[in-house]
């Protein structure tokens, strides 16, 4: 008998636009769509041509209309200010959202144009996003507290006539002032925008430039509320820059009509929330996560979204997460590996969770690298929930590979991310774009069209586009991730297309050994590279860092996961080298730069990425790899 998944993802993958059509019915519609899947133009799929709509009314407007004004739409914790705690129901959220976008369009804002949000984690950031979908504008979040720089590309590409930025962020107990940040990207920028709003926030108010910058309070008393603008389904919602460590910033656009279908359904089938109940995405509005599931899938759905200025550790404690689930009455938590290992590190037996109940707390959904085996088993022991692992990226916009709790909850397998989620139809492709055997390594592509909510394409730049994602392997887009399904069809992420190493060879995955390296009782957390050799192409060093109150010695250590390795992968593996180090490098998003890592280990040129949590970090990295025979000298 199928049961209900198998059901909805055949019918997907068979009947696409019955299947899309039929989750298109949740959403309210201006005027209807002319086609549900427009394949006119391949490959530049678009889904619900002819369709018009409003992100923004559908997000907070019809929940209003429907009686269901003084639901809470929007919590904002920030234990960074002193435990502040601001909440919004749906008719406040949709009268501030309403009140900003008149600024907007004061500014001269209208359909079509840019703007650019360069915002901390307050709710101002979120209002600013749908203020900007309600009048038709596009949207581009940079993350707080990007450089300059970084912010002057992201300015010339996107040409915004209005930046709406804050005086100041914070990180743990760092006041980080954004204003000079944002002067010097304007300064260095080609393009200058019309004005800036600035949020004045008391920890650290800015002067403001005369006759450019405008104060966001001062500005919100003098306008009228501005009304919702029907926009095509088809044109831009937003323009999300994708980080790279090298090269120009793509920048993915999300349309309207699709990202509103797909967000939607996916909040009861894969989240398994119904309205009115509390989701936490514990991310940041500045990376996809947070635009997906911080702002906008939760709002389509009526459910409940929380702002959550703080981190996983130190904001006070690892009890952090505990706390604002208990408090909040948090169904399901949404978060990076990361966070967990840093939870795991400080609080390795789970007492502080004790202190709080978390009797409404259901499901943990982790995704943004992988989940390695040992932190996934650490989570379920010490929660005694469902913990689901998922894979998806910037350019997808949701879940490419999930257990959907909502439609038929399937057994766990650690280090899967379960199956294709509805609508993804995966494979796994060898270079000569083949499927390969069921449990052989290949690259991870999935066949088009893409389901509606990922990238139609990318910002003013079509060729990029087709080249970066749709000519690797023609007919499909190409993840860049490495990994194969197994027999049951369980998709398993092991590495980036990049971190898949030769040795000898054989290739073999530096997740895999990341794998080993977890289950180690020492190991708070670790990465694997691959390094030049001469003799084998290549060859694996690994970097773990420590739990907390370890008294082994370093050298013991190494000596120990050096053999779990070889004992579990085999000698093909050839891993004989690795390194005990304080911390690894990370982005803010909390994605391990091992890309970085292995620049500086074979001594080429590299950049610093515009990404980095701490950039001295990587002098504490260049060390450790030279105490082991790599990385003469930092390059940079």
């Amino acid at each position: 008998m199928t049961g209900a998944y198998q059901e909805a993802f055949d019918r997907s993958i068979n009947d696409p636009e019955g299947f899309w059509g039929q989750a298109a019915e949740d959403i309210t519609w201006i005027k209807r769509w002319d086609k549900v899947l427009d394949a006119s133009n391949k490959p530049f799929y678009r889904w619900f041509t002819g369709a018009v709509v409003n992100t923004c009314y559908n997000a907070v407007d019809r929940h209003v209309e429907a009686g269901h004004g003084e639901r809470l739409a929007l919590i904002y914790d920030s234990p960074v200010t002193g435990n502040t705690i601001r909440k919004y129901t749906y008719a406040q959220l949709r009268d501030e959202v309403a009140t900003f976008a008149g600024v907007l369009a004061s500014l001269g804002v209208s359909k079509g144009d840019r703007v650019i949000i360069y915002m901390p984690m307050v709710p101002e950031a979120p209002i600013a996003m749908l203020a900007c979908a309600r009048i038709g504008a596009v949207h581009s979040v940079v993350f707080g507290g990007f450089a300059a720089n970084e912010l002057a590309v992201r300015i010339n590409d996107a040409k915004p006539k209005v930046i709406v930025s804050a005086s100041c962020g914070i990180e743990t107990n760092k006041v980080i002032a954004y204003k000079p940040l944002l002067d010097g990207a304007i300064e260095l920028a080609e393009h200058k925008p019309d004005h800036c709003v600035i949020l004045q926030r008391p920890q650290g108010p800015c002067a403001l430039t005369p006759g450019r910058d405008v104060d966001w309070a001062e500005a919100q008393a003098k306008v009228q509320p501005a009304d919702c603008v029907p926009v095509a389904a088809t044109d831009p919602l937003y323009i999300l820059y994708t980080s790279g460590t090298t090269g120009e910033p793509k920048g993915v656009v999300r349309d309207n009509g699709g990202h509103l279908v797909a967000l939607k359904w996916t909040m009861k089938n894969i989240y398994d929330i119904e309205p009115g109940e509390v989701f936490w995405a514990a991310s940041d509005v500045g990376w996809v996560v947070g635009h997906s599931y911080i702002v906008y899938a939760p709002l389509f759905h009526g459910a409940t979204t929380i702002i959550y200025e703080g981190k996983p550790v130190g904001t006070p404690d690892a009890g952090a997460f505990w706390r604002v689930i208990a408090q909040h009455g948090v169904k399901a938590l949404f978060t990076a590996p990361t966070a967990f290992r840093a939870i795991k590190r400080e609080d390795p037996n789970a007492l502080l969770m004790k202190n709080y109940d978390l009797s409404r707390f259901k499901t943990l959904f982790l995704a943004g690298e992988r989940t390695d085996p040992d932190t996934l088993q650490w989570a379920m022991d010490a929660l005694d929930r469902p913990v689901i692992d998922h894979w998806w990226q910037t350019e997808t916009g949701w879940a490419i590979a999930a257990d959907c709790m909502g439609l038929e909850v399937l057994p766990v397998k650690p280090g899967s991310p379960t199956k294709p989620v509805p609508g993804w139809n995966v494979v796994v492709l060898d270079e000569g774009c083949r499927e390969v055997p069921r449990g052989q390594i290949g690259s991870i592509c999935v066949k088009l069209p893409l389901p509606p909510g990922s990238l139609p394409t990318l910002w003013n730049n079509d060729a990029r586009y087709v080249k970066s994602y749709l000519t690797e392997f023609p007919g499909h887009y190409a993840t860049a991730d490495a990994g194969y399904m197994d027999e049951d069809g369980y998709v398993y992420i092991m590495a980036r297309t990049d971190d898949v190493i030769n040795v000898a060879g054989h290739r073999l995955s530096t997740g895999g050994m990341e794998e080993v390296l977890a289950k180690h009782p020492d190991v708070a957390e670790c990465a694997v590279v691959g390094v030049h050799d001469d003799f084998k192409g290549q060859l694996p060093v690994g970097f773990i860092v420590l739990k907390m109150g370890v008294t082994k010695s370093n050298e013991q250590i190494v000596k120990e996961v050096v053999g779990m390795v070889r004992d579990q992968i085999g000698p093909v593996a050839a891993f004989k080298t690795a390194t005990v180090v304080d911390r690894l490098p990370k982005t803010r998003s909390g994605k391990i730069l091992r890309g970085t890592i292995q620049k500086i280990a074979d001594n080429e040129p590299w950049k610093m990425p515009a990404t980095i949590d701490d950039p001295a970090i990587l002098d504490e990295i260049t060390q450790a790899l030279k105490s082991v025979g790599y990385a003469s000298a930092r390059k940079g």
